[in-house]
């Protein structure tokens, strides 16, 4: 290994929202030191186990689980996995000899930060939604830098370790252009009707996805045209109530979008949850949403993610327990009023950090660089 290389952990995972920044943030990295060693730390049996390798990464994975809010019971199993996992993050922190430590959210970065922070590891922790997470929090007391994407955050975090970064995006969105008109052929859809992009995280949503297949007979009279990723658990129930419905010419559905980018230049308004993540994808591109915030997730952060936007006259929002009633026949008004939707994407796109992944990398890079030369290792 070279002398001048830096090594830095990256840590974190368990959901698409904070797979996708960390990846962001190690590639800023490696462009900025491209001899930089990066070893990703997340969780067994999680989807950053096949994210990561595919995105040219080494990944470890502890057997780290979430603490379960509803059977209390259950979590003297989620301790043991805890104490196992800050055992074997010890390890690998003794094998690697890291410069710094990054943390994305989620559990899976707990252990590793944890002990990093105990091992005199520089650490810093990107926090991505407007309400702070438990691990996080947790994190904060020995972390040197907190990049944060929204204002206020000094509730929760010493204001002096705070940095406003935004939150790191997929660059294949920024990188490829597409037009409307050919995005929307991609889909085999018209390019001179509205066109309604649903989407509900990278697992789906069943509110969402309830509210498009009971509202089929209003969609097939409208004259607009959905693109809609139900996610792999509900595909199958989809294309039956699709079957069901008659020839729906006008609705596209699919289970996995793969090119995103595309789908995003085809849509004149997107229905979403409001997963972080997703949020600094629809501000840098200007995008008009509605929100669905789900309700399954700690500290309601969804909802609290989505009212940052709505308080600025940037998004729309729906309770979920609402949307069956609302979401659809809000989408079809929406969709056609255009002064609705340049107020939006206008509003919108003042939220957006344009360079989140270079700014936290280049913060990650200081802290490994200053504690290197520091330790002349």
């Amino acid at each position: 290994m070279e002398n001048n290389s830096l090594r830095i952990i990256v840590s974190g995972g368990g959901t698409g929202g904070h797979i996708f920044p960390a990846i962001s943030i190690a590639n800023a990295i490696k462009e900025q030191h491209p001899d930089t060693e990066i070893l990703f730390v997340g969780a067994l049996g999680r989807m950053e186990m096949q994210r990561v390798p595919a995105a040219g990464y080494k990944i470890i994975g502890l057997p780290v689980a979430g603490f379960d809010r509803k059977h209390l019971l259950k979590n003297i199993g989620v301790l043991i996995k805890l104490f196992r996992s800050q055992c074997m993050a010890k390890k690998i922190i003794k094998g690697f000899k890291p410069h710094a430590a990054v943390g994305v959210g989620g559990y899976a970065s707990g252990p590793t930060l944890k002990t990093a922070g105990q091992m005199g590891i520089p650490t810093l922790i990107q926090e991505q939604n407007s309400y702070a997470g438990v691990t996080n929090k947790l994190l904060a007391k020995s972390a040197k830098k907190i990049c944060v994407a929204y204002d206020g955050m000094e509730r929760f975090f010493d204001k002096d370790k705070i940095i406003l970064t935004g939150n790191p995006v997929r660059q294949n969105l920024l990188n490829k252009k597409m037009n409307r008109e050919e995005a929307v052929r991609s889909f085999g859809l018209d390019p001179t009707k509205k066109t309604v992009l649903i989407i509900g995280g990278s697992l789906g949503a069943r509110t969402i996805n309830n509210c498009v297949m009971e509202a089929l007979d209003k969609i097939k009279a409208s004259d607009v045209q959905f693109i809609w990723q139900t996610g792999k658990i509900y595909i199958e129930e989809a294309r039956q109530a699709v079957k069901k419905a008659g020839n729906l010419s006008m609705l596209y559905t699919t289970d996995f979008i793969s090119d995103m980018a595309a789908a995003y230049s085809a849509a004149d308004i997107v229905i979403s949850r409001a997963g972080a993540g997703s949020i600094s994808e629809f501000c840098l591109l200007g995008k008009p949403v509605i929100l669905v915030p789900s309700p399954n997730v700690a500290e309601d952060h969804q909802t609290k993610n989505a009212l940052a936007l709505v308080n600025k006259e940037a998004a729309l929002y729906i309770k979920d327990s609402e949307a069956p009633e609302l979401l659809i026949d809000t989408a079809l008004r929406t969709v056609k009023d255009t002064e609705t939707l340049k107020r939006l994407s206008k509003n919108i796109t003042k939220l957006a950090f344009k360079d989140s992944a270079n700014v936290i990398a280049n913060e990650v890079c200081k802290l490994a660089i200053k504690y290197k030369e520091e330790h002349g290792c």
